[in-house]
């Protein structure tokens, strides 16, 4: 996710990040954890190298990122740089996610969270961010009905609008049984869809216009048990 964060405009091509490791055993922060940080287009030349504090966390880290201006209006240049983390710790497996974006004058919140190590043998497996949805092309969504009558099939019968605590995330089309179902806290899949479809670069009105947006779709979705 991203945090508005605005630089002067001597930093006007540099964006930020910011680490937070914690452990998946006891969700306790992860101190002293190596974090190696390099450009996905160079995953082999190391940029920066840095350890979490007794909070599980980094300082801000700057990093090269595109002109501000790519991402105020559609253009033919990637409005954000993307970089690859390795993370490291005692007694944890490694972890490495490739695809962290950056944007200029924003910074880059990046939650990590580490397996305590049960084996030597490692099977690494990063995990890869997506393209931003205003940069990478993904396949149109599903066509539906723009008024969809509320249903009463679930397991509670919501008789109003509620905003709930969990959100379950089907991973597939509505029909696909074999999918997984994800529950993610609702403020969690909020912040995510608005990091995936909106850049944290635009003006603090058309963010608030484009999350209220996400959150009347998403309430919607759960009325209608849709």
């Amino acid at each position: 996710m991203t945090q508005n964060l605005r630089a002067n405009q001597n930093d006007i091509d540099t964006g930020f990040l910011q680490i937070s490791a914690i452990s998946t055993d006891n969700q306790i922060p992860v101190r002293n954890a190596r974090v190696e940080i390099a450009s996905s287009g160079l995953p082999d030349d190391t940029l920066e190298v840095v350890q979490t504090d007794q909070d599980g966390r980094t300082g801000n880290i700057n990093l090269s990122a595109p002109p501000i201006e790519y991402s105020m209006e559609p253009t033919d240049n990637q409005p954000y740089s993307e970089y690859n983390l390795k993370v490291s710790a005692d007694g944890y497996e490694d972890t490495i996610i490739s695809g962290v974006q950056i944007l200029s004058g924003e910074v880059g919140l990046q939650n990590i969270q580490l397996t305590p190590l049960v084996t030597s043998n490692q099977d690494y497996n990063p995990s890869v961010i997506g393209g931003h949805t205003l940069w990478e092309y993904y396949p149109p969504k599903i066509a539906e009905d723009e008024i969809k009558q509320s249903q009463e099939t679930g397991e509670i019968v919501l008789s109003r609008v509620v905003v709930p605590e969990y959100i379950v995330v089907h991973d597939g089309a509505p029909t696909d049984t074999t999918a997984m179902n994800y529950y993610v806290p609702y403020k969690e899949y909020i912040k995510n869809v608005a990091s995936c479809e909106i850049y944290a670069t635009w003006p603090e009105q058309t963010l608030i216009a484009n999350i209220l947006a996400i959150i009347s779709f998403t309430l919607n979705r759960v009325y209608t048990e849709w």
